[in-house]
């Protein structure tokens, strides 16, 4: 994998088939009953587990997914919890509370699990990526740049840090996505920091940092990788009367520069930014019959937070599992989306 090394200065990114619009335009999806764009179909949702509870902790607040090493589907939740699905039904299975190393509750926004099966969990808070054992106990925790920590300490501002976490399939890459911009970085900058190894026995030390341009209004909620290291995207937005706004996109770090050393990354930098392609609006999806609590454009839409791949037909077709974080809001639900993606060709 070739990961950002260069040095910032020269090139531009690609941006490919940007939607129209901030709450969406059409991306020309064909008149076909699941749908949203011609790279993405959605086959299905769930409500299930919707204001559900189990062993007397409330289901929802699911802010991220991943799958262990026995096959199992891990669902986190931003309030210290780490819930283990059946990955058929999506029922919960098992339950394990998250705490940091004083034994505080948890703000935990990502997660990926190593090929030993301990856990890096993802915190906005500081923001922080810690290291868990499989029954929540916490194992250490990996050095963060100072200019990605909340202001005044750094320059992000607070709930707007780290929401994304990635492992690479080789194993030797650890990322973790901005959430929104720094001060001083262009308005639809968001930084992405990675950790490296030199294989997955080794320990993980700090990495490059790259840059990607999010859709205008819009903030990262999650980011998975694909089989070929490529890193599917979940913009996100929010408009009260409106609702959400929802766009899939591929990211292509591969020959990004290197912006750890650059204080303001903006358009008159020149840096070379990860490659981007729009994959869908998901408010041109077809409802499928679904019902919102609160205005949508699409009533198919909620505050989508978590993203996993659950399958692939090589590199043709993925399948992706979806899910929104209600934030115990009365308004909002607990909603699982099955799509089928397929990503254009990597350059």
């Amino acid at each position: 994998m070739d990961w950002p090394r260069g040095r910032a200065g020269r090139g531009r990114s690609r941006d490919r088939g940007r939607p129209v619009g901030a709450a969406g335009g059409d991306l020309g999806a064909p008149q076909d009953s699941k749908a949203c764009s011609p790279s993405v179909d959605i086959d299905s949702f769930s409500d299930a587990l919707d204001k559900t509870s189990f062993e007397n902790t409330f289901v929802g607040n699911f802010s991220a997914l991943a799958f262990d090493t026995d096959g199992d589907l891990l669902a986190l939740g931003d309030r210290s919890s780490l819930f283990t699905l059946d990955p058929r039904t999506k029922q919960p299975t098992g339950l394990v509370p998250l705490a940091d190393e004083n034994g505080r509750p948890l703000d935990s926004e990502g997660i990926v699990v190593d090929g030993d099966d301990t856990r890096w969990i993802a915190s906005e808070v500081e923001p922080s990526v810690r290291r868990y054992g499989p029954d929540g106990t916490f194992l250490g925790q990996l050095p963060v740049p100072d200019a990605l920590r909340v202001a005044p300490v750094g320059r992000a501002t607070t709930n707007l840090t780290f929401e994304g976490l990635s492992l690479q399939p080789d194993a030797r890459t650890l990322i973790a996505s901005m959430e929104g911009g720094l001060s001083g970085d262009d308005a639809d900058v968001r930084r992405f920091q990675t950790w490296t190894r030199n294989n997955p026995a080794k320990e993980f030390v700090l990495g490059p940092q790259f840059a990607y341009r999010a859709d205008s209004g819009l903030d990262i909620s999650e980011i998975t990788p694909i089989p070929d290291g490529r890193l599917l995207v979940v913009e996100r937005g929010f408009a009260k009367g409106v609702g959400n706004t929802i766009h899939l996109a591929l990211a292509d770090p591969g020959h990004a520069d290197d912006v750890s050393g650059v204080e303001n990354v903006t358009a008159r930098t020149g840096v070379r930014f990860a490659e981007k392609t729009v994959l869908a609006d998901l408010a041109q999806c077809p409802t499928l019959g679904a019902t919102a609590k609160q205005p949508q454009l699409n009533p198919l839409l909620d505050n989508i937070e978590g993203a996993v791949v659950t399958g692939a037909d090589g590199h043709r077709q993925l399948e992706v599992l979806l899910v929104s974080d209600d934030n115990e809001n009365a308004a909002q639900i607990t909603r699982f989306y099955s799509l089928r993606v397929t990503p254009p060709k990597k350059l």
